[in-house]
């Protein structure tokens, strides 16, 4: 319940960004058999790989980007997020990624993703530019043939018609720029979510960031992420400050987001920001680096930080994929476009047909097993710590025998503590197991993953199955260590929440999570409906605006 203190639950019900660092999946995948990789008569090995809640494309990006480094293979990616904000994101940033260098620059692209990815202020040209790609997309979803000439990576072919129209109108919303900042207040947005999360403790807010900064993160192995950044996050939501502070004006549209919500008696649809507020963008760029000359210390003290090294991180992985049909862009004056545009791109370089990003619908988790195109298909399963209620043995029937499952843990969430994080990873070892996987031998300890492994004759039978126990019961957590704070819903003024106005209906019905879920998602980042409540009313910070 709200106290005093703050409602401590920080990590919002959307997430926006990652709390883990950007992984290369071919790395976590099984070795690739020799005979497959000589075998090259029907086209390049396929890797099919399934993300629950990977929410920013940070994994799908870097392993994209680090494709040239290994056997070339042909990707298959699966994405099942449970809000279609989180799918808008994903389009965005791809587009964005794969943006002709004769148009965006390479330092260009790395800030204007920089902006969109982790602020919630943006500056007119970045606006601008969130407006047109909007449009753009808006107007390739309802169009399956242009889709598909235009965006060959893209496929949306298994989202239902529903959802589909829902995207477009997420699409419509962000290219709304004309109806002015009062649509989608950030500023105001950001300052009363903080308000409610820090309660009484909002006057020392500062010290609060330091406390959080210092007891919590760097304790976590965090340690270059700077308080000045921080500090500057926690009071106005911009991350990453690559101009004046002057020029961030415009709101961050993506980070908006809908919930059904009881108001009055009668059930409204409103818009507004319930993403994080506590950890910050951070972790998923900015705490590992390839260049290990970023992460000295002079005196104890990183000498980089973390925007700077998010930045550089950026600014590779954008390099590296420019290179993709353009083998000149990857050397010289990163803002040079190839002079020879004829040039013979590397056949074992990647390159837009050489993968594809699959969109599942919402809510798809516990019934993909069900489809015969999809059962034993998949030799990588990512599951995300807002998404670890969804591990059972439907998923664990998805991934081929011999692949592997790798669980993001909530080591970097403030507001858990740390005998929460152990009693979580021990229920991850749980469900993994009632799914049918065994833990990775050989593989390095890990505070920010869990790994697994399928056996070869994987053929799980949980006890909740045997004993005739529901699943919910049986894999519960106790709540002695996972005790989800619960808010207080106080009745805001009536202006302040009204349905949406000729708006397409939220992507997914409203739904009470099950006692599993529940205990779960007290670690977990919660996404979507989830969180979603039956009655009442947000508490102050949570107070969405209308739009017109």
């Amino acid at each position: 319940m709200t106290t005093p203190a703050g409602s401590g639950a920080g990590f919002g019900s959307v997430s926006w960004w990652g709390l883990s660092p950007a992984l290369d999946l071919q790395a976590e995948c099984p070795p690739m058999a020799p005979d497959s990789q000589a075998n090259t008569e029907h086209g390049p090995p396929e890797l099919d790989v399934l993300l629950l809640g990977s929410v920013d494309g940070r994994h799908l990006l870097r392993t994209l980007a680090r494709a040239a480094l290994w056997p070339r293979r042909k990707f298959h990616f699966y994405v099942l997020e449970n809000n279609l904000e989180a799918v808008a994101r994903h389009m965005l940033f791809f587009s964005l990624a794969l943006e002709d260098p004769e148009k965006m620059g390479l330092q260009e692209k790395s800030e204007v993703f920089l902006e969109v990815w982790g602020n919630s202020l943006l500056r007119p040209s970045v606006a601008a530019f969130v407006r047109a790609q909007a449009e753009r997309l808006a107007r390739l979803v309802p169009e399956p043939d242009r889709l598909a000439e235009q965006l060959p990576w893209l496929s949306l072919g298994a989202l239902k018609f529903r959802e589909r129209d829902a995207l477009e109108a997420v699409f419509r919303f962000w290219a709304g720029g004309e109806k002015g900042p009062e649509t989608f207040p950030m500023s105001r947005l950001w300052d009363m979510r903080l308000r409610h999360y820090l309660g009484s403790r909002y006057d020392a807010r500062r010290g609060v960031s330091d406390w959080d900064l210092h007891m919590k993160l760097h304790d976590r192995g965090a340690r270059v992420i700077h308080i000045c950044e921080f500090r500057r996050w926690r009071d106005t939501g911009v991350a990453f400050e690559l101009r004046d502070s002057s020029a961030y004006q415009l709101p961050n549209r993506t980070l908006a987001s809908g919930r059904l919500l009881s108001h009055r008696g009668e059930r409204v649809a409103a818009r507004g920001y319930w993403g994080d507020i506590a950890t910050g963008p951070f972790v998923a760029f900015g705490l590992e680096t390839d260049d290990e000359s970023l992460l000295r210390t002079s005196n104890g003290q990183p000498v980089k930080t973390a925007g700077e090294i998010t930045q550089h991180n950026v600014t590779e992985l954008f390099r590296a994929m420019a290179a993709w049909g353009h083998p000149s862009a990857a050397r010289g004056d990163p803002d040079e476009v190839p002079s020879n545009a004829n040039a013979t791109p590397d056949p074992a370089a990647p390159n837009p047909g050489s993968f594809t990003v699959h969109f599942l619908p919402l809510g798809a988790a516990q019934a993909l097993h069900h489809k015969s195109c999809y059962k034993g298909r998949f030799q990588l399963l990512y599951v995300a710590c807002g998404m670890v209620h969804l591990l059972g043995p439907e998923l664990g029937a998805c991934v081929a025998p011999g692949g592997r499952l790798i669980v993001e843990l909530a080591r970097y969430l403030v507001d858990v503590r740390q005998e929460q994080l152990q009693g979580f990873c021990d229920r991850v070892g749980e469900l993994a197991g009632a799914a049918g996987f065994a833990p990775q031998p050989g593989t390095r300890p890990s505070e920010s993953f869990a790994r697994f492994c399928r056996s070869e004759d994987s053929a799980p039978a949980p006890a909740a199955v045997d004993s005739g126990i529901p699943r919910s019961e049986t894999l519960a957590p106790p709540p002695e260590l996972l005790v989800a704070p619960s808010e207080t819903m106080n009745s805001p003024s009536e202006d302040l929440a009204q349905p949406l106005q000729g708006q397409t209906p939220l992507s997914e019905p409203l739904q009470l999570p099950s006692a599993s879920q529940a205990s779960l998602e007290a670690l977990a980042p919660p996404t979507g409906s989830q969180t979603e409540k039956q009655e009442g009313l947000p508490g102050p910070s949570e107070i969405t605006t209308p739009v017109s």
